[in-house]
């Protein structure tokens, strides 16, 4: 049996991407002055939170200010001007975008029913997430569906320093655990998968048949990734765990 499982979030645990949509859908629709169709502009939105989370990632720039980057470059295509003051963004933020999101988040309904059988695995493994969002943000989302009870760790590039991908060894000596005694379960395949097993650790695919990224369909993988499509099958994968060969 393994010793510790990561499990990532967004994309794994909780549907951020229909969050996302959902959200910027409503607001776009409501937007009198946009300058471009509500498709267009959903997935401007969806592009600028990849470039500018990679600049928070990075250590370029605050989570915070990553959102006020992102909305910079929106408001004109909503057709509204962009306010000079930090705090105006921040409040548009908090009240057009956050409120909608957070209402939109939603648990895939098969995470409590995994959670629950490897809670009850005869010497079983410890269990932590490990994401490269905000810690708040991702805590209140675990909180919300009653998550956070079955984690030792919430593990984010606040905590550790770095993110994924590079993030894999860092966490494992957060955790007090070998590489090779640990498994990491995600949506990415490059970033939750790959990277993962280059850091020594057992990636696992969980491929919800969407490309998170683009929303098309799932990547391609090799025949040597292990793959599950819920993770209600992730248990049945651990029975015969030993470990990394070194």
């Amino acid at each position: 049996m393994a010793d510790v499982i990561f499990f990532d979030l967004d994309g794994t645990l909780v549907d951020h991407r229909s969050a996302v949509l959902e959200t910027i859908g409503q607001i776009v629709q409501a937007a009198p002055n946009a300058t471009a169709p509500p498709e267009e502009l959903v997935t401007l939105w969806w592009t600028l939170e990849a470039r500018h989370m990679r600049e928070y990632l990075a250590g370029q720039c605050s989570f915070t200010e990553h959102h006020r980057r992102r909305l910079r470059s929106f408001l004109p295509m909503l057709g509204e001007p962009v306010p000079e003051s930090p705090g105006l963004l921040d409040a548009w933020i908090a009240e057009r975008y956050l409120t909608v999101f957070e209402e939109s988040w939603r648990c895939y309904p098969d995470v409590q029913p995994c959670l629950e059988t490897l809670k009850r695995l005869p010497r079983g493994p410890r269990l932590a997430v490990l994401t490269n969002g905000d810690p708040e943000q991702q805590r209140a989302k675990l909180a919300r569906f009653g998550l956070l009870e079955y984690f030792e760790a919430v593990l984010t590039p606040t905590e550790l320093g770095v993110a994924k991908p590079v993030a894999y060894t860092t966490a494992c000596r957060q955790m007090r655990t070998d590489p090779a005694q640990a498994v990491n379960v995600g949506d990415m395949l490059e970033s939750d998968v790959t990277a993962a097993a280059l850091a020594g650790l057992t990636g696992i695919w969980l491929d919800r048949g969407i490309d998170f990224v683009t929303g098309g369909p799932s990547p391609t993988a090799d025949e040597t990734v292990l793959r599950i499509e819920r993770l209600t099958d992730l248990p049945d994968h651990l029975t015969g765990f030993h470990g990394r060969r070194k």
